[in-house]
């Protein structure tokens, strides 16, 4: 995972757990994935990420664009905590998405904790997004 933040890897790696094939597949992706910019919001940032050609091939279900969201961060500095949105377009992960709730986005994280928006995941509703 080039170039991406503590922060980046852990909401990647969460936003991905699961055994479903979709959520596999995305996985994969993760140990080439690099940065290819990076845009600060002033409420958060987007991370727009590039996978390589070979597992842009190897992708299954390669029409899916989805969502997911379901990963809520705290953050010193942030009252509210914050969320974060992972954009799927053709089978392949492309953006992440952090926002804060109409708070000022940190300059520098030292402490973030990660759950699941409710307390646990609900893979349920999370594959109806892909079905």
């Amino acid at each position: 995972m080039n170039n991406l933040t503590k922060l980046e890897k852990d909401v990647l790696k969460m936003l991905l757990d699961g055994e479903d094939g979709v959520l596999l597949n995305l996985k994969a992706q993760l140990d080439l994935v690099s940065v290819e910019n990076r845009k600060l919001s002033g409420v958060g940032f987007f991370t727009n990420l590039v996978v390589p050609q070979s597992c842009k091939a190897s992708a299954t279900n390669s029409s899916l664009e989805f969502r997911i969201g379901d990963v809520h961060a705290d953050i010193e500095g942030l009252d509210f905590g914050a969320g974060f949105i992972l954009y799927v377009e053709d089978g392949i992960i492309k953006m992440l998405e952090a926002y804060s709730y109409d708070e000022p986005w940190p300059l520098t994280i030292d402490f973030f904790k990660l759950t699941y928006v409710n307390g646990q995941r609900d893979l349920e509703k999370l594959r109806s997004s892909w079905s």
